[in-house]
């Protein structure tokens, strides 16, 4: 990953002042930057059916709040075309920027169209815009990494590094229109594919394309039914011994049709992955269900995201960490990338109820 300096970003708003008399991100000139201080921060997420979600939106809220911004904070109920006209109104209102969780990241392109003729710039949060020129900055996490950590800890669980072996699998992947599904797939399969190459991880359904694997919208209920058919077709004279999921919601649904069969009292529970450390999961975790999950702090990604629009609002230099990975088909967006935690009974307490993300009360 590269690092943008500080030299050519302020060359690059330089450039693009002098040739058009506006910013790079649309705002325009020091007066147009003055008069956006302050002004409505349009935030549009996807979903209250995940828990993060709603915290992501409260957060960024209480963080553009404090900076003396106003805001209006609307969830798309994971329908696209609710997205796309919550982000019109906010357009219609003056919104001076947005920052937007796509619910589709190839839906927005016309929107967003909108938005830059109003020389509105555009956040793009956790999930990447994809097929349009007009996303300024992307905040999100490792993604890959992401993957990585999750495959990561099936192998080390199984003891596959040793030569344990064989075992049975099956995966599970993100909704296929959210880019970072993709992502936490490839990085997952990075561990797991040579051991499935060598035969030591055996999936027994024959099912290890993303294009097979993938969850539309994230749906836990999608997800525990296609665990019920893997069960079914696969599974009934042998035991699964690992679960790769790529999201806490759908690990609760593949935990429910595992426990449907007996598992978990008359034979043991497999290993499972998740991603997001949602409470309910968190419990799970420490209950001896759910295995593991992968905490993403979304109150730094808030900060992140505020501080990327509080810059481009008021002329300064938002801070980006990649300029290479992110490509949405049209452009390769800046971004800033935070890190992720794996997650299990070991070490909940520190990860999570010392940084303050949980109480000890709620994880009773």
């Amino acid at each position: 990953m590269r690092k943008i300096s500080a030299g050519l970003v302020a060359a690059g708003l330089v450039l693009s002042l002098a040739a058009c008399g506006q910013s790079a991100n649309g705002v325009g000139d020091g007066a147009a930057k003055a008069d956006a201080k302050g002004g409505l921060v349009g935030i549009a997420m996807p979903t209250k059916s995940s828990e993060r979600w709603i915290n992501d939106g409260t957060n960024m809220v209480k963080e553009f709040q404090a900076k003396g911004y106003t805001t209006d904070l609307q969830y798309g109920d994971n329908v696209v075309e609710n997205q796309v006209s919550q982000v019109e109104n906010m357009i219609t209102k003056g919104a001076k920027l947005l920052v937007i969780a796509a619910i589709d990241g190839s839906s927005l392109t016309n929107v967003l169209q909108k938005a830059a003729d109003a020389h509105i710039p555009v956040i793009s949060y956790d999930r990447l815009i994809r097929g349009t020129a007009n996303v300024d900055y992307y905040a999100t996490f490792d993604n890959y990494k992401v993957g990585v950590l999750q495959g990561g800890y099936i192998a080390d669980k199984l003891g596959l590094k040793d030569g344990k072996g064989p075992f049975n699998i099956e995966l599970f992947a993100g909704s296929p229109d959210d880019n970072n599904a993709g992502f936490f797939f490839k990085g997952a399969m990075s561990v797991l594919k040579p051991y499935i190459d060598k035969k030591k991880l055996v999936v027994r359904s024959g099912q290890t394309d993303f294009n097979q694997v993938a969850t539309l919208r994230w749906d836990g209920g999608l997800a525990q039914s296609r665990m019920d058919n893997l069960l079914s077709k696969s599974y009934t004279n042998a035991h699964v011994d690992a679960v790769l999921s790529p999201y806490d919601g759908i690990s609760i649904g593949i935990l429910s049709s595992l426990k449907g069969v007996g598992y978990g009292t008359a034979k043991s529970l497999p290993i499972v992955t998740g991603q997001d450390a949602e409470l309910a999961s968190v419990k799970s975790i420490i209950a001896g269900e759910q295995t593991q999950t992968v905490y993403k702090d979304t109150r730094q990604l808030a900060k992140v995201a505020v501080q990327m629009g509080d810059a481009v609002l008021t002329g300064g230099k938002p801070e980006v960490n990649d300029t290479s990975q992110y490509a949405n088909g049209v452009k390769t967006v800046p971004a800033q990338l935070l890190q992720p935690v794996s997650v299990d009974k070991d070490n909940y307490r520190k990860v999570l109820v010392d940084s303050g993300q949980y109480t000890a009360d709620q994880l009773k």
